[in-house]
């Protein structure tokens, strides 16, 4: 009897994943791997697209001849703010450039001149100015920079759009990676800044799709299959969470280099002042919007527990061995690495909090979940939970949390089982 499964590509920066994920949501098969970096024509470091177009194809045919498993469905969730550009045959015209690509200043000021000044722009459009981490400004540079590849260009696709335009042809764009910091999308008006019109942009970006997936009969395979237009990876982390807890208010920390606060409940306007505080929306598949904040807080741990080791000769692991002395979080005698590693994980806790009240903007939400890193720290999460009293505090683990929500979105078009509520690991504190 051949297992029923869903196959999802969940590609990150640095590792590529497929995964086959059974009706009950368990994974049984994973493949892996990772690429160098090429360079673009100004020799910055940019994604090899056309490897890993190849490597897509050829895994997903691998899986499909393995006589274990029946696929019923696809999906593809990836990292954010990157374009892949098509001419009018479908084929790669220009290099997937790398989001943190220096941006010009002079032409990011002609810009937000020119489209009413950086605070205007930027409570509209809820993206703080990051340059081709705004994925729209990429599109603006191509144009006055580099016109003749511009007219090329028939469509800008956002990477999960990319992946599964590989399988079904289709050209679409996605709510989820539209509403994410990419100075494309007007939230007050809930349509495209005008600036997308204006400078031609508007032709290059293809229909919007709020159906989540298509229905392809597609040449790998002789029969008819929905195959998911692609989701942003942290609209996709939020996703088990929200099928979990159906109908109960929460908050996340999802916790790795960056520190990222996501209320799904607070659909009020980002003010200049939570903007500049590095504040952020989301939209979610649903099209709802969600608040975020964001702290730069693990690349912060990351350097300070270098220092530690070398200042106290300890393995640049030892962190992972403290244990929370609740006594050594208000005498901070910096002789020992428990006491400076102590002093740390306070400071980054005092910013957490100030970074999570941000999107906290009532008392109705009772529910405070941390996946990632920080959540299996126990300093943090203990400090965390006595700088939230009124709330439930708790480390959450989600097995291959964007796969898996990329799976979930698609659920009702693959899998007639109810969604399992054990998807989620959690402690309290």
């Amino acid at each position: 009897m051949k297992i029923p499964t869903i196959a999802i590509f969940d590609i990150g920066k640095t590792n590529k994943k497929l995964f086959l994920f059974n009706e009950n949501y368990e994974i049984v098969l994973e493949k892996s791997t990772q690429f160098d970096e090429i360079t673009d024509e100004d020799g910055d470091a940019c994604e090899d697209v056309e490897l890993l177009s190849s490597w897509v194809i050829n895994t997903f045919n691998e899986v499909l001849q393995n006589p274990s498993f029946e696929i019923k469905a696809l999906n593809f969730s990836t990292y954010g703010a990157s374009f892949v550009h098509l001419d009018s045959e479908g084929k790669v015209v220009a290099p997937l450039y790398n989001y943190l690509k220096p941006y010009s200043e002079e032409l990011k000021k002609q810009f937000y001149n020119t489209y009413g000044g950086e605070q205007v722009f930027t409570r509209k459009t809820a993206s703080p100015i990051l340059g081709n981490l705004n994925s729209g400004m990429v599109l603006y540079r191509l144009k006055y920079e580099n016109p003749v590849l511009f007219a090329q260009i028939h469509y800008s696709l956002h990477l999960p759009q990319y992946i599964s335009f590989l399988f079904t042809g289709q050209y679409f764009s996605d709510i989820t990676s539209i509403g994410c910091h990419t100075n494309l999308w007007d939230f007050e008006e809930n349509k495209y800044h005008e600036w997308v019109k204006k400078e031609g942009v508007i032709e290059k970006l293809a229909p919007i799709n709020y159906q989540l997936f298509t229905q392809v009969t597609n040449s790998f395979l002789n029969h008819s299959l929905p195959i998911g237009i692609g989701l942003h990876d942290s609209s996709a982390a939020l996703i088990p969470y929200l099928a979990t807890f159906k109908g109960q208010k929460f908050v996340l920390i999802s916790t790795g280099t960056w520190c990222i606060t996501l209320n799904p409940f607070n659909h009020t306007p980002l003010t200049d002042e939570e903007l500049q505080a590095d504040c952020l929306i989301y939209k979610q598949y649903t099209g709802e919007p969600v608040k975020a904040s964001r702290l730069f807080a693990g690349y912060e741990h990351e350097q300070i527990i270098k220092q530690l080791s070398e200042q106290f000769d300890k393995p640049l692991d030892y962190y992972k061995t403290v244990k929370f002395d609740s006594e050594l979080t208000k005498n901070f005698k910096n002789d020992t690495y428990e006491s400076a590693y102590h002093q740390l994980i306070v400071n980054i806790v005092n910013k957490q909090i100030v970074s999570s009240k941000l999107v906290l903007n009532d008392n109705s939400v009772k529910k405070l979940f941390v996946d990632g890193g920080f959540g299996k720290n126990e300093i943090y999460m203990n400090l965390l939970a006595k700088a939230f009293p009124a709330m439930e505090v708790y480390a959450a683990s989600v097995a291959q949390a964007t796969a898996l929500g990329a799976a979930l979105a698609i659920h009702d078009d693959w899998n007639s089982k109810e969604i399992p509520q054990n998807l989620i690991d959690l402690k309290r504190f």
